[in-house]
């Protein structure tokens, strides 16, 4: 389960953000996961709770938003977040055009912001 080495680098990142401003506790985390990040969203919750319990951020809430993968045809424009037939399975060929699509969407995994409580 490589989220709990995620939510581990996570955690990490945000303690730097609250000691450099000034410290605090971390109460909320708001997190970008996308749909093709390999990062299932209910195992990097689990991970997170196991990451910060027993700290001075026991009660940190991890936000997690969904990201969808979004193909684009590289002719003509024509954008699809929702046309595979099962996860995993993408379209190559545009509906519109019969172009080539890519994927331009759903690989994020980014920390979107965090909010920091005065006192520890």
């Amino acid at each position: 389960m490589h989220e709990v080495g995620i939510a581990e680098e996570i955690y990490r990142v945000c303690r730097q953000s609250v000691e450099a401003n000034g410290g605090g506790r971390l109460a909320r985390v708001r997190v970008a996961v996308g749909e093709l990040s390999a990062v299932e969203p209910d195992l990097l919750e689990f991970a997170w709770r196991g990451v910060v319990a027993g700290g001075p951020d026991e009660s940190a809430e991890l936000v997690i938003e969904w990201r969808p993968a979004v193909q684009v045809c590289t002719n003509c424009g024509h954008r699809t977040g929702g046309n595979h037939t099962a996860r995993g399975a993408w379209l190559s060929v545009c509906p519109q055009c019969g172009g080539l699509m890519s994927i331009e969407g759903g690989r994020e995994l980014d920390i979107i912001d965090l909010t920091i409580e005065e006192g520890g």
